[in-house]
């Protein structure tokens, strides 16, 4: 039943990311950039032809071929609860929703280019978007549950295995 709650929450941030990336497009491709905090945050409008940082620039055909194959993978791992962990089916459902969100930009936007809006400049970090920041945080916590929850999950199912073996 979890995983179909978070494919739902999935389905509406893909909604969002396109809701935003549709304003982006519209309202920021106008002006160069639009400081929210001058020299730290700002809204810059930008055509990503690549992966995350830029990466495999001009690559689209990949990047749509293995983005597809992975999306699919999850997907057939949510609906056939394989994941029993909330933490697993949060973690791959944001992984989730944020591929399909650059995928669908990937398909559909002339030349294959993901939009790209959130600028953090204090940092020279690379322009991003929702979508990215749903993989970003679905990769966090895969990395916080399969580093610190995980064993000790795995610990507790063997003790309760061993209690059940001697009752």
């Amino acid at each position: 039943m979890l995983s179909y709650i978070w494919l739902g929450i999935a389905a509406l941030l893909v909604a969002v990311d396109q809701l935003v990336k549709f304003w982006a497009e519209h309202s920021l491709s106008q002006v160069d950039t639009i400081p929210l905090i001058s020299g730290v945050f700002h809204l810059t409008y930008v055509q990503n032809f690549g992966a995350a940082f830029n990466t495999m620039n001009n690559q689209r055909f990949l990047l749509v071929g293995v983005t597809s194959a992975v999306l699919l993978l999850i997907l057939v791992l949510l609906l056939t609860q394989k994941l029993r962990s909330p933490w697993m089916i949060c973690s791959w459902s944001l992984i989730l929703s944020g591929g399909a969100g650059n995928l669908v930009d990937r398909l559909f936007r002339p030349g294959g280019y993901v939009v790209d809006l959130f600028d953090f400049r204090l940092i020279h970090f690379p322009v991003f978007n929702v979508a990215d920041i749903c993989v970003c945080v679905g990769v966090a916590l895969f990395l916080i549950y399969f580093l610190f929850i995980e064993r000790r999950e795995h610990q507790q199912f063997e003790i309760r295995q061993e209690i059940k073996r001697h009752e």
